[in-house]
C-alpha cells in the first residue's frame, strides 16, 4: 500500500522569489530551495536526457500526476500536426519550467520536480528533482534506497531506442521518433542497384554484427567503416534506410546512430568526443556520418581520426559515410584500412539496371491499374533514358504518371510520339566547352580521361543530349505511358543540361531531405 505524502508544502513561492533575482547556480539553488521546503523529504537531482522519469511514465511504467493548481510555470502553446496530409488536429502542449508530479512506482510515492532554465552559449537545461519522504534509514544517508531503484530503473529504459533513432546535432544527442517512422518502408526490395554490389554490402554488415566471436578469436578489433560514394541520386540514403530497418528488426536489434552536424558553440572538437563516447556506450551499433566530406574538415580531421583509430577501443562500432565526392576526402581517410575498410562505389545505372528499375515500377502501375504498362516497354524504356540516375528515373516515372492521372484528354495534345531528335533550334544559347566545340565540328576522339559518373547519351550538335533513337514495336507506338515518358524525357534531358551535378534531384539526406526540384517545372511544362 502507498504510503500518504503531504503535499500542503510547495516549493514554488521559493523558486518564484528566486527567478525574480539575478542568477546565480541555478541547480543548486533550486536544490536548496526544495530541501528547505520540504524538510521531511529527501531530495536528489538528476538529468532527464538519462533518466527520463515523465517519459517512463508516459510508457506505462509508474504513474505521474502533474499538480492542476497554478503553482506551476509554463508556455502553453498550440502544435500543429505532423503533416497537413494526416488531416489530424492539433494538440495543446507544455513547455513546463517549473513544475511538480506525484509519482507513483511499485508501491512507492514520491514528488518530482522538473525545472528549466537558460544557460550562455548552451540550448535551456533540464533538471529533475525526485523527493521521497525521510525514514530512520535515510536520514543518516546522503543517498535514498527507494530513489536509488526508481532511477535505476527508469534510466535503463532511458538508455534504450523506443521507435527512435539518435541524432546527434547543435551539439548533442536526441532521440527522433520521425525520423525513424520515414524508414519503416525501407526494404532492400525497394533497393535496385547492381546486385552483386548490393549483395556484397548486405552480407558486409550484416557479417560485422553476426562474427563478434571471430573477430575476438582472429585477435583483431571488431570495429569496420565503409564509404558509400558517388554521385548524387544513385541510391545511397535509400540504402542506408534500408540497412537502419533491416539491423533494427534483427533477433538482437541493433540501434543507428545518425551524425548531422558537427557544429557547436565551443567548436567541433567537444562534438567528435560527444559522438564517439555516446557510440562506444551504445555498442554494437550502426554510426552514420552522412556528407562526409563536408562533415570532416580540415581542422577537425586529426581530432576524428585519433577517436575512429586510437587508444579507445571502438569495438562493435560500424561506421557508415557516404560522400558524393570521394576525391574530396582526405587519402587519411579515404584510403586507410582499419578506418574506413570497404568503398561502395554507387555509379550512373547502365541499361540492365535501368530494366531493372522499370519492372520495379511496372508492378507498381500495375497494382493501380493506372495505365496499360507491358513487360515489353521495360527494356525500351532503359534505353530511351540512358544516362539517367535512379532519382531522374524515378522523377520520370512520377511526372509521366501524374500527367495520365490529371486526364488523357486535356493532355493529349502534349503526349504525341516525339521524334528521336533534338527539338532545340540553332538559335538556343548554349554554352559549349571545348570538348563540346570538337564534337561539333565532327572530329571528337573518346577522352581516355572521360569522367565515367558523368551521364551519358546521344548528343545533338548543339552540345545538348538527346533522346536515343529507338525502334518501337509498332505494337506499342501508340501506348499512353511510353508517350508520356518520351515526353518527359525530353524535359529532364534539358534540366540535367543546365542542372549542376550537387543540384541534380536526389533524396539525398536522411533529415532535411525534399521532394525532386524538376517535378513541379516538367509539370507545368507539359501542361
Amino acid at each position: 500500500m502507498a504510503d500518504s505524502i503531504s503535499t500542503s508544502a510547495h516549493g514554488f513561492p521559493g523558486w518564484l522569489e528566486y527567478s525574480s533575482r539575478l542568477r546565480e547556480d541555478t541547480e543548486l539553488r533550486a536544490h536548496e530551495i526544495l530541501r528547505n521546503t520540504h524538510k521531511d523529504y529527501h531530495v536528489t537531482r538528476t538529468s532527464p536526457a538519462k533518466c527520463d522519469l515523465l517519459g517512463y511514465a508516459s510508457a506505462g511504467h509508474a504513474s505521474a500526476v502533474r499538480d492542476n493548481d497554478e503553482t506551476y510555470d509554463a508556455l502553453r502553446a498550440y502544435n500543429k500536426p505532423g503533416s497537413r496530409l494526416e488531416k489530424k488536429p492539433g494538440v495543446l502542449g507544455d513547455e513546463v519550467k517549473f513544475g511538480r508530479w506525484s509519482y507513483t512506482w511499485q508501491q512507492n510515492t514520491y514528488l518530482v520536480y522538473q525545472i528549466e532554465f537558460a544557460v550562455p552559449l548552451k540550448p535551456n537545461q533540464k533538471v529533475l528533482f525526485v523527493l521521497s519522504p525521510r525514514s530512520d534509514v535515510t536520514k543518516q544517508s546522503i543517498y535514498h534506497i527507494a530513489t536509488d531503484e526508481l532511477l535505476l530503473a527508469a534510466g535503463a529504459w532511458s538508455a534504450n531506442l523506443h521507435d527512435e533513432i539518435y541524432v546527434f546535432d547543435n551539439s548533442r544527442w536526441t532521440k527522433d521518433k520521425e525520423l525513424w517512422k520515414s524508414v519503416q518502408d525501407a526494404s532492400w526490395d525497394e533497393v535496385i542497384l547492381n546486385q552483386d554490389m548490393k549483395n556484397s554490402l548486405m552480407k558486409d554488415v550484416q557479417g560485422f554484427f553476426d562474427n563478434q566471436q571471430l573477430y575476438k578469436t582472429l585477435g583483431v578489433p571488431w570495429k569496420r567503416g565503409v564509404i558509400l560514394h558517388g554521385v548524387p541520386g544513385n541510391g545511397k540514403t535509400i540504402s542506408l534506410k534500408a540497412l537502419i530497418n533491416f539491423l533494427a528488426k534483427r533477433p538482437d536489434p541493433v540501434p543507428s546512430l545518425y551524425v548531422k552536424s558537427f557544429d557547436s558553440c565551443n567548436g567541433p572538437k567537444p562534438s567528435v568526443r560527444s559522438i564517439f563516447t555516446h557510440a562506444r556506450k551504445m555498442a554494437p551499433c550502426l554510426l552514420i556520418f552522412e556528407d562526409l566530406d563536408s562533415i570532416v574538415e580540415e581542422k577537425t580531421r586529426s581530432y576524428f581520426l585519433n577517436e575512429v583509430d586510437g587508444l579507445e577501443s571502438n569495438d562493435g562500432i560500424l561506421m557508415i559515410g557516404s560522400t558524393n565526392h570521394l576525391d574530396k576526402l582526405d587519402p587519411s581517410i579515404a584510403k586507410r584500412p582499419s578506418r574506413f575498410d570497404r568503398k561502395y562505389h554507387f555509379k550512373v545505372p547502365n541499361e540492365e539496371d535501368r530494366a531493372a528499375y522499370s519492372r520495379y515500377w511496372r508492378q507498381k502501375v500495375d497494382k493501380s491499374k493506372l495505365v496499360e504498362f507491358p513487360e515489353a516497354l521495360c527494356p525500351i524504356i532503359a534505353r530511351l533514358t540512358e544516362g539517367f540516375s535512379f532519382a531522374y528515373l524515378k522523377e520520370l516515372f512520377v511526372i509521366a504518371l501524374l500527367t495520365i492521372a490529371h486526364g488523357v484528354e486535356d493532355d493529349s495534345a502534349d503526349i504525341e510520339n516525339v521524334p528521336q531528335s533534338d527539338s532545340s533550334s540553332s538559335s538556343d544559347g548554349v554554352v559549349v566547352d571545348r570538348e563540346e566545340a570538337t564534337i561539333e565540328n565532327g572530329t571528337a576522339e573518346p577522352s581516355s580521361s572521360e569522367d565515367p559518373e558523368k551521364p551519358k547519351s546521344d548528343v545533338s550538335q548543339n552540345g545538348k543530349r538527346t533522346l536515343p533513337h529507338v525502334d518501337i514495336p509498332e505494337a506499342l507506338q501508340d501506348n499512353l505511358l511510353l508517350r508520356a515518358i518520351q515526353a518527359q524525357s525530353k524535359i529532364l534531358m534539358e534540366e540535367m543540361d543546365n542542372t549542376g551535378e550537387d543540384d541534380a534531384p536526389s533524396s539525398k539526406k536522411l533529415i532535411g531531405g525534399s521532394a525532386p526540384s524538376g517535378v513541379q517545372a516538367t509539370m507545368r511544362a507539359t501542361r
